[in-house]
Formats: structure tokens, sequence, C-alpha cells
């Protein structure tokens, strides 16, 4: 939801679409949402050097085409990568200038709530993605900002601040949310 609103209200900034070995969910459509690979199409790309960052992720492999990333960000537009951790991580390696956003729930109990919601994954899905949330979690301090998604229209405004004031090579700032996160790492015990 963050994404999309992000992308319709700038058109400067575009969506990197990920490839994906995971099967497409009934909404998704190839080249729009994902481009969808087998495990042995993903693996002769990664191989091949392709992937400005890839990762597994929930039982699945992710990665982000390096040539894609490149024409557009060739064309002066800025690339937004709604991905986990590791591509972060890997982002932040290779691209020094990139900035990182952790976007995190107010609550575990929210957090469940949004996944259950949104009717893409199956009970055994989404006990699964809550099971790995502390471990994900517990990467927020690798990001240049943390951005608790309570408020749909309080955490688009502080992205959009955020994007306006680094593209001004202005100061940000985003409040603290570092003991929500530490407080949610001990809920998930």
């Amino acid at each position: 939801m963050l994404v999309r609103r992000l992308l319709a209200s700038d058109e400067t900034l575009v969506a990197s679409i990920s490839t994906t070995t995971r099967p497409p969910r009934a909404q998704e459509q190839e080249g729009v949402d994902y481009n969808f690979v087998t495990e042995a199409k993903f693996r002769c790309l990664e191989e091949s050097g392709e992937f400005l960052e890839h990762a597994r992720v929930f039982g699945h492999r992710y990665g982000s085409r390096r040539k894609v990333v490149e024409d557009l960000t060739s064309q002066g537009l800025d690339v937004l990568f709604d991905i986990d951790w590791q591509g972060a991580r890997s982002i932040k390696n290779k691209c020094k200038d990139s900035t990182s956003f952790f976007i995190v729930p107010p609550t575990e109990h929210e957090l469940r709530r949004r996944l259950v919601k949104r009717g893409q994954d199956s009970r055994s899905v989404i006990d699964y993605r809550m099971s790995q949330a502390k471990s994900e979690m517990s990467h927020y301090n690798e990001f240049d900002y943390v951005v608790v998604n309570d408020d749909p229209d309080e955490a688009y405004e502080t992205l959009r601040g955020c994007i306006d004031a680094i593209r001004k090579g202005r100061p940000t700032y985003v409040k603290d949310a570092s003991n929500l996160v530490r407080s949610m790492l001990e809920d998930l015990d």
C-alpha cells in the first residue's frame, strides 16, 4: 500500500520488479508484480551475475536484475525496492548512496491481522511468516530509517518527506522507533 502510494505520487520514483521463484498469487501479473521464474532459471541468472541483489526469503528466492536497475537510474529515475533485510544489506554494500527504510507494524498482533486481511496466504504460510518475524525484525538497526506503519497516512507522509529531503540534500528526521521494535522483539519470544 505504501509503495503504491509513493509510486503514484511521484513520476520520477519507479519500482524495481523482483524476479522470484515463488508461484504467483491470484491477483499478481507477470512483469507487473514480479517476474516469475523456475528455480533453475533463477540459478542461471544468479550464476551469470545478473542480480544486483538476491536472497532466499520465506522459502523462495527473490532478486533484483542489475541491468534493469541501471537502465532506470541512467534515465534519472529513483528506484524503490520492496525487499527484505538481506536484499537491503546487499544494495547498501553495492550502492553507497542508497537510502534504506525499514517499515514495521505497530504490534505483533497488527502484523498478523494485516497478513490475514490481505487474503493472499494460507494459515500455514502466515504462521510461518509470524514464526520468522523476530529474525526479520532483528535487522532493523541495519537500515537508515525505521518507520512505524501504524497510521497509513502518517507513514506515507513520513516516507514522502524523507524522500523529498534526501533528494534536496537536506537532513531528515524520523521519530525514533527503536524502543517499539525492541519491545516487539521481546513480545515475539
